[in-house]
């Protein structure tokens, strides 16, 4: 699964970047979703993006690379009967790795799905990689709050 969202998130990346130029957007569905093309040098929401470009560059460098291993451990220690366990870790891992891709490639991360209602609430572009990781981050919580977690 982590394999098929990295191959995922890095095809749809290529094609925005090949084919939409920076900044401009194509609309789907009028006053709701359009197709934008946008650079992300921060974290989630645009977190630290205002830092200087090196230290920018170290911080995310180092916090992905040390997720993806801690996912990685979270996925090898998940016992096989936690089947929706294992699945939301290989989203979060396959999430991670497809971002940790782009900082490394481009030193930012390439957002195009731009979800709003009409001009007066706009969610933050995200990828397919983002998108994972939240489903993923959701199936952890719901393990965490509802069902027994892993020894």
């Amino acid at each position: 699964m982590a394999g098929l969202i990295v191959l995922a998130d890095q095809i749809t990346k290529a094609i925005i970047l090949e084919y939409l130029p920076y900044h401009h957007s194509v609309t789907v569905v009028a006053g709701f979703f359009d197709i934008t093309h946008i650079h992300n040098p921060g974290g989630a929401f645009g977190l630290m993006a205002d830092m200087s470009k090196a230290v920018r560059t170290v911080v995310f460098l180092l916090a992905s690379s040390a997720a993806v291993g801690l996912i990685l451990y979270f996925y090898v220690k998940t016992p096989p009967s936690y089947t929706l366990l294992g699945f939301g870790f290989a989203l979060i891992f396959g999430g991670a790795i497809g971002n940790l891709i782009d900082r490394i490639r481009l030193g930012v991360v390439v957002d195009f799905l731009d979800f709003h209602i009409g001009n007066k609430f706009s969610w933050p572009a995200f990828n397919v990689a983002d998108s994972a990781i939240t489903v993923g981050i959701f199936i952890f919580g719901y393990h965490l709050l509802f069902k027994k977690m892993p020894e």
